[in-house]
């Protein structure tokens, strides 16, 4: 046994190790120390969050970087491009031109989202990832609206069509539209889930004991 507990302790921990009756004290701290490596719900979908809107930035970055305004790279030709388009509106280009009014939308729904945010699941795994989705795509493009003025959108899937040519296509989205898609989607399937599960039956009352 060494003279001094305390000082073996200190040099333990000054090269990164804890001794195990420091552990088995851990339980006695308080709550925010017994949980300092434990994420809560609202930290994951943060980070979920965090990881869409940096992801999303990143690409409209290299756009904006390598590809012209209006510019368009064909990678599967006849189904897929990358584009360099600009977006004044909503999805599918509605209200085009209200830039200023969207981007206040945007704002309003992360502050009511995030205040109900517990109706749509948060404390369970797919409720963070559905939030923590929406919220990185509506912060995403928010950006967008708040530097350019409008949303840069570069991925853009169409056919050629037969007769006189030219293309059938999808609107143009990005990175921060598909995580609000899936999102919203993950929210709709949660709920229904919730829905078809089974209600707990009501516990039978006790049967009286034999005489």
């Amino acid at each position: 046994m060494p003279r001094n507990p305390g000082k073996e302790i200190c040099r333990h921990h000054r090269c990164g190790i804890v001794p195990a009756r420091f552990l088995g004290k851990l339980s006695s701290y308080p709550i925010p120390m017994r949980t300092l490596a434990n994420h809560s719900p609202l930290a994951r979908i943060a980070s979920l969050a965090l990881g869409v809107f940096l992801l999303d930035q990143l690409a409209k970055r290299a756009v904006l970087r390598y590809l012209d305004y209006a510019e368009e790279i064909p990678v599967v030709p006849g189904f897929f491009k990358l584009v360099h388009w600009q977006n004044t509106g909503a999805a599918w280009s509605l209200f085009r031109g209200a830039n200023g009014t969207l981007a206040v939308v945007a704002l309003v729904a992360i502050v009511v989202l995030y205040l109900a945010r517990h109706h749509f699941g948060a404390r369970k795994p797919l409720g963070q990832l559905a939030l923590g989705l929406i919220f990185g795509g509506i912060l995403g493009n928010l950006l967008d609206r708040l530097l350019y003025g409008h949303v840069v959108d570069f991925i853009y899937f169409y056919v050629n069509q037969r007769a006189g040519g030219g293309e059938a296509g999808f609107p143009a989205f990005n990175v921060a539209d598909s995580a609000i898609c899936i999102g919203v989607g993950l929210v709709f399937w949660n709920s229904l889930r919730d829905e078809a599960a089974p209600m707990p039956s009501p516990a039978s009352p006790a049967s009286p004991a034999p005489p």
